[in-house]
C-alpha cells in the first residue's frame, strides 16, 4: 500500500440541503472533488449525509474502511 496522503480536517465544511434544490449541486460536487473536501449536508439543521471525493473514497476502501 502506498503512503497515505494526510489531510487534516478539523471541522468539515457544511451545506444546507436546500443548496441542492437551488441548482448548486454541480458546483458543490466540483468543489468537493477538486479540493478533496469532506462535506456534511444538513437537513433541517441536522447532519444528514456526508459527501467525499471519489479519490478519498477509494483511499478509504484501500485502507479497509467499511463504507
Amino acid at each position: 500500500m502506498g503512503k497515505r496522503k494526510s489531510k487534516a480536517v478539523a471541522v468539515p465544511r457544511t451545506e444546507q440541503a436546500t443548496q441542492f434544490l437551488k441548482g448548486q449541486a454541480s458546483q458543490i460536487f466540483k468543489s468537493v472533488a477538486e479540493k478533496d473536501d469532506v462535506l456534511v449536508v444538513n437537513k433541517h439543521s441536522t447532519p444528514h449525509v456526508v459527501i467525499i471525493s471519489y479519490e478519498r473514497y477509494k483511499q478509504l476502501k484501500e485502507e479497509g474502511a467499511n463504507i
